[in-house]
């Protein structure tokens, strides 16, 4: 954590925090409006009331610092797998792990409810985010979608390993093996 800044934590977000997660998502993704297109940027940036119907396709959490939500991250819900999207963090908290927070988060909830993989979209000129992807295990796919209103895109996967399989492998870290 950098200097005094109090501690982050990550909830599941309400329909209250719906104008917050907007102006997060204004924010995070200002830096590259010129990069999309007029209609991607609107895309990306959900409006408030477009930010509450998302909540009736899955789950949306925030990354709250002191009082503030300083990050976020949604889930669509698929059949064995979770559609990651609007992952955004104010460039003011950047850098101090939240992104690593938010997939964690998602991560934990992908296992414990049995999905099989964790897919994303994101455009090739968000370098920062796509090194956290790929540091999480995130790979490049050919799947699309290729574009997003004239923007373009490429998809990461991340196979999840079964619940069993992971937990197993804790057990054994505990009882000092350490193999895959």
């Amino acid at each position: 954590m950098k200097g005094n800044k109090p501690h982050i934590y990550i909830r599941e977000a309400t329909a209250k925090d719906a104008e917050s997660i907007t102006a997060v998502l204004q924010g995070a993704f200002a830096e590259y409006k010129v990069a999309f297109t007029a209609e991607a940027f609107t895309a990306t940036t959900p409006t408030r009331e477009h930010l509450v119907l998302r909540l009736s396709e899955g789950p949306i959490w925030v990354a709250v610092q002191g009082e503030i939500i300083v990050g976020t991250i949604s889930a669509v819900l698929k059949s064995k797998e979770v559609y990651l999207r609007s992952m955004a963090i104010l460039p003011s908290a950047r850098g101090q792990g939240i992104g690593r927070l938010l997939l964690g988060q998602v991560e934990e909830f992908a296992r414990r409810h049995n999905y099989e993989r964790v897919f994303l979209s994101t455009t090739p000129f968000l370098t920062q985010a796509i090194g956290l992807y790929e540091r999480d295990g995130f790979y490049r796919s050919d799947e699309g979608p290729y574009e997003l209103f004239g923007t373009p895109l490429f998809t990461m996967v991340k196979i999840l390993k079964p619940a069993e399989e992971w937990e197993n492998r804790g057990q054994r870290k505990r009882d000092g093996h350490y193999g895959s």
